[in-house]
């Protein structure tokens, strides 16, 4: 169909923002919510916390079945529409429509760079950057076998030296793989279509929206309804899983530095602690609570880094990220290739996973970056959604992962960080076990857990908004209970996620939620194209 577009670009619709939405008050609440988005979304939500309460070993068995077949079968889907977001946002960049300004030619970006990196990277990275920057090069390095390399690691524990290199070459690139331009080009297809579609066009801020030059007026049915009813449970449960793996580390850390037990139940307590603080931050709104927390916790992470490149073996440190970096760019498409592969452990346990982790998130992460993002160009929007973040990741788990393995190469005896993840795989240990090797072990230990508690806040804050935005039929100034209602919902999310399952559970509402938003994200790509075809360019 032909877009109802003005001369600059603005498509032509009767609709109004919040034309189908519900206001009033409960009392000295009030309340502005979409119909039906909202209802079915929340009315949903409780039902899924209740059951997974009730039946909570029924639930961990379903869990379990849906990662599997996710994982196991769809693996090639995930990595070919994957592979397509980065192949679109590369050749997006060359093309002249890549100079259309977001918000129109006379937009002005509303925050410096240095805020808007901090935002987009604390909402987009969260905890996975404490959780697996220790974890996964060591991982791969030695276990799953990354496109066949060999363990340098023998089984009787000692080093095959030969076998060294090769390893750990292979375990940073494999990490570099899952954490690098194809997860952000995720974010980047999510975000741009959302900016392109409110600031240029004229639409709701709403995923819906940017399904227009297809569905037209329809969008504002229930074939939209559908469609923002999806993001919102995507978005609940990737956050959820972020929520639960950022629970597991704190009460690690905790029991490490402080001795307290490793518990699901303690897990509880954290993950309510977390979200109460979480509540404060969502009431103060973007300006007064997430950019504030996004650009501290920044802040912290870049001393803490500081800390351990420089108390560790600072060249190790670098030469992990340099090592990571030439392999990744070498192996970048090896790694890509979704058939006739023989590693099945890393392909599908790990890279699938993640594909749809990242799709899960794409929603509310797209939709932080789109808020933040107006005034930029189409390509520096790409350039440096796709180079800033993944540099900045690539450092980071370079030198962590980098110092880790060497630790494990040099004492494989001692290092805590082979006992924890290569000998009883205790993934949330990893971090502490490398930090047990450096000085001032206990305060390093106490700033990460403080690091994983305000990533933890974060990306609990930021998803609320986003998923009340949502649920608010594109409103952006819905009022604060809503956001506190979502807010509650993730944290109860997360709680029973744990509870029925542990991870598996987490990685299972995941999946089940990355398998349809993939295909509607690669539908998204089609409509960003029709749309910029009819901007003005600067």
């Amino acid at each position: 169909m032909t877009d109802p577009t003005s001369e600059n670009g603005e498509i032509e619709t009767d609709f109004e923002v919040g034309q189908d939405n519900i206001d009033g008050n409960l009392g000295p609440i009030g309340f502005d919510i979409h119909n039906p988005v909202f209802v079915i979304s929340g009315i949903t939500s409780v039902v899924f916390v209740l059951l997974t309460m009730i039946f909570p070993d029924q639930a961990g068995a379903v869990f379990l079945a849906v990662r599997n077949f996710a994982t196991t079968k769809l693996d090639w889907m995930f990595m070919i529409i994957v592979n397509f977001f980065v192949i679109f946002c590369i050749v997006l960049i060359f093309l002249p429509m890549s100079k259309v300004r977001l918000g129109g030619e006379d937009a002005v970006p509303e925050y410096s760079y240095p805020a808007w990196f901090a935002m987009l990277f604390a909402a987009g990275m969260g905890i996975g950057l404490l959780f697996f920057g220790v974890l996964e090069p060591v991982y791969h390095m030695n276990v799953s076998g990354p496109l066949g390399v060999p363990s340098p690691i023998a089984a009787d524990g000692s080093i095959i030296a030969e076998n060294v290199e090769a390893a750990r070459a292979m375990g940073l690139a494999a990490t570099f793989y899952h954490w690098g331009l194809h997860g952000w080009a995720v974010y980047a297809i999510m975000a741009l279509a959302l900016a392109l579609f409110t600031y240029n066009k004229g639409l709701p801020f709403s995923i819906r929206s940017c399904f227009y030059p297809i569905l037209g007026e329809r969008v504002w049915g229930w074939s939209g309804h559908i469609i923002d009813i999806l993001a919102v449970f995507a978005t609940l449960f990737g956050l959820a899983t972020s929520l639960g793996l950022g629970a597991q580390q704190a009460n690690a850390g905790f029991n490490f530095a402080f001795g307290l037990e490793i518990s699901t139940n303690v897990q509880v307590i954290i993950i309510v602690l977390v979200t109460a603080v979480a509540l404060v931050s969502v009431w103060r709104g973007l300006d007064g609570g997430v950019k504030v927390l996004s650009e501290v916790n920044m802040g912290v992470a870049i001393l803490f880094f500081l800390f351990v490149l420089f108390a560790g073996p600072t060249l190790i440190g670098l030469s992990g990220f340099w090592t990571g970096l030439i392999a990744y760019t070498q192996e970048l498409i090896p790694l890509s290739n979704p058939f006739g592969r023989t590693d099945d452990a890393y392909r599908e346990g790990w890279t699938a996973f993640y594909w749809a982790w990242w799709v899960s998130w794409a929603p509310f992460v797209g939709m932080f970056i789109a808020r933040v993002s107006k005034g930029r160009t189409v390509r520096e929007f790409i350039v440096c959604v796709l180079l800033i973040p993944s540099l900045i990741i690539f450092v980071w788990m370079g030198v962590f992962g980098g110092i880790a393995i060497d630790q494990i190469l040099t004492s494989p005896e001692t290092s805590l960080v082979k006992a924890n993840v290569i000998d009883s795989y205790s993934p949330e240990l990893s971090l502490f076990g490398m930090l047990n090797e450096l000085p001032f072990t206990k305060t390093a230990s106490t700033i990460a857990i403080v690091l994983a508690l305000v990533f933890f806040v974060t990306s609990s804050d930021s998803g609320s908004l986003v998923v009340d935005t949502i649920t608010a039929g594109g409103k952006i100034d819905a009022p604060v209970p809503q956001r506190i209602f979502w807010c509650v919902v993730e944290g109860l999310i997360a709680i029973v996620l744990l509870i029925g399952g542990g991870l598996s559970a987490l990685q299972a509402g995941v999946t089940a939620t990355g398998v349809p938003f993939s295909i509607l994200m690669l539908v998204m790509c089609y409509t960003i194209y029709k749309g910029l075809r009819s901007e003005p360019r600067v």
